[in-house]
């Protein structure tokens, strides 16, 4: 990893209108905790986390973080001379997912805990334990977009009918799109580590486990070999 280009992501990812948006995002998610917390009980609030949060907010953020460090360069064509400095290609990849994983811990993972603690501040390991199945699940949504934002121009569009139509209505209505959804195995950790907030996602904590290193690993190395591939064409 070089420590410049995660500073310089990191400023570009907070320094544009999409670091406000994220703000927005996680103080929405908090602010609707307080809300649900006022005017329903407790077991109602933790299930609005698990619903808003995992399958919503959190995906937001890891989308808009991702495209956000990487999208831009690839559009006005500055990849080319990011491209041009003695760096690895890979080190570059894993740079960038840096910059956004941060992103995405501190405003998409940590208000998931906190949004949970404060609607159910009784249960502190609860709170603890959606915020590392949030964490597993951010880790892998930011890995899977910051792919998406090497291959394709429209990743925001396609990140977001991802997170929309899969992660949210097909994974809430068909039982075996949750093996290959992104929140479940991270609903899945969080379960494990303490007693559910909801019914099981019927799905292996070992499993889910496996397939987010799997998937973030390999998207991961998808982005820096995709990376390599705009020297050796030069078609961006």
């Amino acid at each position: 990893m070089n420590r410049t280009l995660l500073r310089l992501s990191t400023q570009a990812l907070f320094g544009r209108r999409r670091g406000v948006v994220l703000l927005l995002l996680a103080g929405a998610l908090l602010g609707l905790a307080v809300l649900v917390r006022l005017l329903t009980d407790e077991e109602v609030g933790v299930l609005a986390v698990v619903g808003l949060g995992f399958t919503l907010a959190m995906p937001l953020v890891a989308l808009l973080s991702a495209t956000a460090v990487l999208g831009p360069e690839i559009d006005d064509g500055s990849v080319v001379y990011l491209l041009a400095k003695p760096v690895g290609r890979h080190v570059i990849a894993r740079s960038k997912f840096a910059a956004a994983w941060g992103a995405t811990m501190l405003l998409g993972a940590l208000p998931v805990a906190l949004a949970a603690l404060v609607m159910d501040p009784s249960h502190p390991a609860r709170a603890a334990a959606l915020g590392v199945g949030a964490a597993v699940a951010g880790t892998v949504y930011t890995a899977l977009f910051l792919a998406l934002a090497a291959l394709t121009r429209h990743a925001v569009v396609v990140g977001l009918l991802f997170v929309l139509v899969w992660e949210g209505v097909l994974g809430s209505i068909f039982t075996g799109v949750r093996w290959l959804s992104v929140g479940a195995w991270g609903r899945a950790v969080a379960d494990t580590l303490s007693a559910p907030a909801e019914a099981a996602v019927n799905v292996s904590v070992g499993y889910a486990v496996v397939a987010a290193i799997v998937v973030a690993g390999g998207t991961l190395w998808i982005t820096g070999d995709r990376l390599r591939s705009f020297t050796l064409r030069g078609d961006e």
